[in-house]
Order: structure tokens, then sequence, then C-alpha cells
């Protein structure tokens, strides 16, 4: 009996050191999350804060992290400096109806190389994928000329419909729908359903998760995207988000306080997109990335 009762005391002195070194590593690891956390955010909430810093105390030393004498002048007279307004309407605009082109081309592409099988559909494939090895500046003065040919040059179509078809977005979304029985689409044959109401309706809702990811991705690509608007706008009322905020930064100096506020507000939609969609990201992504 003694010995039992040993054995049954030392297993729960085994049991409790196990649980609390569980703790505490676990502890360590939301400690460190937390820290990496603040890191990778550190700039985006200084960005924001600075925006209601008046221009003395923005150069300040030493600096200070909140703002001592709190303003809203930077965001009144960034405003004052432009037609801001109009700038946002103009990306917004563009942002959405690419997004929209977007997700309704790729998830079609995908869905088709993932559930039917037609000749040369490998090669076909293996196509779409070489265009990820061909960097955007071998290809930037091709899809110049033909703006240019198709009179899209200085509009907001010109910058939504060259990209609308992602040779990534493409895998993503077959390698997403290979993960789901072909069961679904024979039990809906079975009943009569054609191949579009098939998709529609059986297969469509099953991919909300790699759909959201398309969404963000395209989202963020399309609003913060610099380079392909400045070549393709001139004309000053079509101008972007990104082509205003660079009005800022004058050849010998840079307005950082107009600069600064109009950067706070144009991050705001990006954050709202990531955060209501965000619960549908690890799913897809994972569900994209392997092969059932």
């Amino acid at each position: 009996m003694q010995i039992s009762a040993k054995r049954t005391k030392k297993s729960q002195e085994n049991s409790a050191f196990r649980d609390t070194k569980q703790l505490v590593l676990r502890i360590l690891l939301y400690v460190i999350l937390a820290l990496l956390s603040v890191l990778f955010l550190f700039p985006i909430l200084w960005i924001m804060i600075s925006a209601f810093k008046p221009a003395g105390e923005l150069f300040a030393w030493p600096p200070t992290l909140l703002p001592q004498n709190p303003t809203i002048t930077n965001f009144s007279d960034a405003m004052a400096r432009g037609d801001f307004l109009q700038y946002f309407g103009n990306t917004t605009f563009s942002t959405l109806v690419a997004t929209a082109f977007t997700v309704v081309i790729n998830v079609m592409s995908g869905y088709v190389f993932a559930k039917y099988r037609f000749r040369f559909q490998t090669a076909l494939f293996a196509m779409v994928l070489a265009t990820l090895m061909v960097p955007l500046e071998v290809i930037m003065i091709p899809i110049f000329q033909v703006i240019v040919a198709t009179n899209l040059f200085n509009s907001l179509w010109g910058i939504i419909i060259p990209a609308v078809a992602s040779p990534t977005s493409v895998f993503l979304v077959r390698q997403y729908y290979q993960t789901i029985p072909d069961e679904f689409m024979e039990a809906a044959r079975i009943d009569g359903a054609s191949e579009f109401r098939i998709f529609l309706q059986v297969m469509l809702p099953i991919a909300k998760p790699i759909i959201a990811v398309l969404c963000i991705i395209s989202f963020m690509w399309r609003w913060n995207d610099f380079l392909w608007p400045m070549l393709v706008i001139q004309s000053r009322h079509l101008y972007t988000i990104q082509l205003a905020l660079a009005n800022y930064s004058g050849e010998f100096n840079v307005d950082w306080n107009s600069l600064l506020a109009m950067s706070s507000i144009s991050m705001v939609p990006v954050i709202v997109v990531f955060v209501a969609l965000q619960k549908h990201i690890i799913g897809g992504m994972i569900s994209g990335g392997v092969k059932g």
C-alpha cells in the first residue's frame, strides 16, 4: 500500500511538473508573439500617431511617441492641397472593379483546370505557371503598347484591365478545388443540373475561403499600386491615392505632416478589408496550397 501511494504521489508530482512546464512555455510563446506583433505594427502606429503632431513636434528631439499638442490641421491642410476625395473615389472604383473581375476570371479558370479534362490541359496550365517566372519589368512595355493601341491610356480602365488574370490566383483556386471531392458534381448531375448551375450553386459557395483570399490579395495590390498608375495616368483628376501622395514630396523638401495624414487615411480601407476577411485567410491559403 505504501509503495502504491508513493507511486501515485510521484505520478501526480510529474503531472504537475509537466503542466507547469507547459504553462511556462505557453506564456513565453505569447510574450514572444506579442513582442513580434508590436515590432511589426510599430511603423503603422507611428504613422497614424504622428499624423496628429504639429510640424515642430514631429522632428523634436528627443522624439515622443504620443503627440503633446494633438491637432487635425494636418488633415485639413492636406485636403486643401488637392481634391483628395476625387483621388479616393478613383482608387476605390478601380480597386473594387479590378477585384471583382479578378475573382470572377480566376475562380472560373482555376475551377476548369481542377475539375475538367481537356486536350492540352497540362501544357496550358504549365504555360500559366510559367508566367510567374516573368518579371513585370519584362512585359511592361508590351502591355503599355497594348493599352495605348486600345485607347485605354490615361483612363482608369487602363489600370484595371491588364492584371485581372493572375497566374497566382489561378494556381490557388485550382489547388483549392482539387481538395473538393468530385462527388458533389456527380450528385448534381444526377439531379439534372447543368454544368453552369453546378458551378454557380454548388461549387462556388464551397470556395468562399479562397475567394476571400483573392479579394484581400487583389484589394491590397490594387489599392497600393503606384508604378502602373504612374505610367498610365496623366490627368490629375484621374490620380489614385498613391499618385496623390507622391505630390507631397517635392524636389527639395517633403511635406511630412500632410504625407503622414493622408497615408493614415489611405491605410484604413486595407485594414478594414483585412479584418473583415481574416477568418478565411488561413483556411483558404492552406486549402489552396495542399492537393487533395
